[in-house]
């Protein structure tokens, strides 16, 4: 499959005994500096046993290196990733108390690359968007992957935008599965309950899954709606919960996995990625077989 993404170093201040207000200094229970953004779906991805190629840039700054460093000790497939010889630096500051966060952000700009040549070199199963992109590479690439015969999987990830626009509402009848949270949801539909954003989002995507945080999910296909529960946990971070849910909800759909199942897998990864800071504590297979009461040793796919 191929992951497109930009990677973010995250600072990960977590067990905070009280939220951060302007003015004020709170000291955090702990720390952790782990690689995130696209690099938590290439990851986690990867630890369920799954061939994935992630799209990347990097360039000659700390912020890079080390997330280089932790993309080769996982033994993620770099060869799609771009190294520039000036500073490419992706970073957030999490300020996490148990299943919520605030984060502040920072990117260098950089062009990105073309993704239509990259899905015909790889011709992957899936392709997968970390952030809802409507742009005209991003069109085409969608496209692409469906000419190909690849499932379009993209996430929200608070990128500011509304059905209200044309372009928007194309790409999102173009994929196959979007994955926003309950904020995201309402914010891009302006509806005011979910119930209503839900109805507006299945009429354009064929599968609809809105995460709730400690609510569970909402998911909606051919019609049917479904809902299910959180897994209970004692949460650290929050931070990489999102995209360690869309990696098991991707790997049951590659199983052919009903969407219960899916869910439920998808559950169980997201879970497991609020026990430790950032990407850190994301499953491997043999993890979510034996939570899912399955037999270990499902072949890899591509």
């Amino acid at each position: 499959m191929l992951v497109t993404g930009a990677y973010f170093a995250d600072l990960v201040f977590h067990g905070l005994p009280r939220p951060v207000r302007p003015g004020t200094e709170v000291f955090a229970g702990g720390f952790g500096l782990v690689p995130g953004g696209a690099y938590t779906l290439a990851m986690a991805l990867h630890r369920l046993g799954r061939r994935v190629v992630w799209s990347a840039d990097f360039g000659t700054d700390p912020f890079s290196a080390h997330v280089l460093s932790c993309a080769g000790r996982e033994g993620l497939d770099g060869s799609a990733f771009r190294h520039h010889p000036f500073p490419v630096r992706s970073l957030t500051v999490a300020l996490a108390s148990g299943e919520d966060r605030a984060m502040v952000s920072f990117q260098d700009p950089v062009g990105p690359e073309p993704l239509v040549p990259l899905l015909r070199r790889v011709r992957p199963r899936v392709l997968m968007f970390p952030q809802l992109r409507w742009d005209e590479d991003a069109v085409a690439a969608v496209l692409t992957a469906r000419e190909l015969g690849a499932l379009v999987v993209m996430d929200c990830h608070d990128t500011p935008a509304s059905l209200d626009d044309p372009a928007v509402r194309r790409v999102l009848s173009l994929v196959d599965v979007f994955t926003p949270n309950e904020g995201e949801a309402l914010g891009l539909t302006g509806a005011a309950r979910l119930d209503e954003a839900v109805a507006l989002l299945s009429g354009l995507v064929p599968t609809l899954v809105v995460t709730r945080g400690p609510l569970g999910a909402t998911a909606t296909r051919r019609g049917e709606r479904y809902d299910a529960p959180a897994v209970p946990t004692a949460a650290v971070d929050a931070t990489a919960a999102g995209d360690c849910f869309n990696a098991g909800l991707v790997h049951g759909l590659l199983d052919g996995r009903s969407l219960t199942d899916c869910l439920a897998a998808a559950a169980f990864c997201g879970a497991a990625a609020t026990t430790g800071p950032g990407s850190g504590s994301a499953l491997r297979a043999p993890d979510l077989d034996r939570l899912l009461g399955r037999p270990p040793g499902r072949p890899p796919g591509r």
